[in-house]
């Protein structure tokens, strides 16, 4: 069967975020029936032309479980990325967990920078400019939307 091993031992809760441009963290809970012992190893492929590789940096629990994994210099492409992760046991199989994910759609944006305020007091008015914030991936200039929160002193 595709899902060979015990029922409750697979992964449960995964996510990832990319921030910072091109980290990305990924994190899971051990499931909830997995054995004591039961470690877990994420592997992952950002497009079909690329190898699947073992994440290099994980984060651990107390007990020294891997719960989650740390990308650098992560590129987001066109495709969706795919992530599987398995578990051993010395009791147990494990079952996987494994999800498709648009790596865009994870990505939280810096802040906009170089921000400057110029007020004219005769005139009453201010020019607020900025430049947009930095994203990893291709549609660079569509769809931003800035939110302007003046507070007047």
């Amino acid at each position: 069967p595709v899902f060979a091993g015990m029922n409750g031992s697979a992964i449960e809760n995964f996510s990832c975020v990319i921030y910072n441009i091109f980290l990305m963290n990924c994190t899971w809970q051990a499931g909830r029936d997995a054995p004591a012992d039961t470690q877990y190893f994420l592997y992952w492929q950002n497009s079909r032309d690329e190898e699947e590789t073992e994440c290099e940096l994980y984060m651990k629990e107390e007990n020294r479980r891997n719960t989650g994994c740390i990308f650098q210099n992560v590129s987001i492409g066109t495709e969706k990325a795919y992530f599987l992760v398995n578990g051993s046991s010395k009791d147990s199989l494990i079952q996987f967990y494994d999800e498709y994910i648009d790596l865009y759609k994870i990505e939280k944006l810096m802040p906009p920078s170089n921000i400057t305020v110029n007020c004219d007091e005769i005139k009453n008015y201010c020019i607020i400019e900025w430049q947009r914030p930095q994203i990893s991936h291709s549609n660079k200039d569509k769809c931003f939307k800035y939110k302007i929160n003046i507070k007047y002193k």
